[in-house]
């Protein structure tokens, strides 16, 4: 193992690293990534969710890249009141880089563009090891319990 300090995900100090909004041609990119990141699960249709996320002024799927490679992403929208990050994703082949932190703070900087003062996250309880991650970027366990509904299959 090396000492030298992992690159630094910081597009401002790294310029291979570009920040952008998904296109067309990122889905299976995108599919692929949250494969390997354990992000997906058979009852959702990712590309269903990318598309849907880039449909409206509300949302977007936001994609880190370096040298044509999406190695980060998240999706983050609002409902006009509070923000929610979903998809949340790095590269297993990049761990270390700074990756999380940098597309996290992409998502937020995208909400408080767009006036949003606060952001919701959820965590599945079996991806109980990155709660650390969050914790250290600043977000707490909040005292509520997150309820749903299929409207439809």
């Amino acid at each position: 193992m090396s000492d030298a300090p992992a690159p630094s995900a910081n597009p401002e100090l790294n310029p291979a690293i570009t920040l952008r909004s998904a296109e067309d041609a990122d889905f299976e990119a995108l599919v692929r990534l949250w494969d390997a990141c354990g992000l997906t699960r058979p009852w959702n249709d990712a590309r269903k969710d990318i598309a849907f996320a880039r449909r409206g002024p509300n949302s977007d799927v936001l994609v880190a890249e370096r040298h044509g490679h999406i190695i980060a992403s998240a999706m983050v929208g609002h409902d006009g009141h509070r923000g929610a990050v979903y998809y949340v994703s790095a590269d297993p082949a990049h761990r270390g880089e700074g990756l999380g932190r940098l597309i996290m703070k992409a998502a937020e900087d995208w909400l408080i563009a767009r006036g949003v003062w606060k952001l919701n996250l959820l965590v599945r309880k079996s991806n109980s090891g990155v709660i650390g991650f969050y914790e250290e970027m600043g977000y707490t366990e909040e005292d509520v319990v997150e309820m749903g509904k299929r409207l439809k299959e």
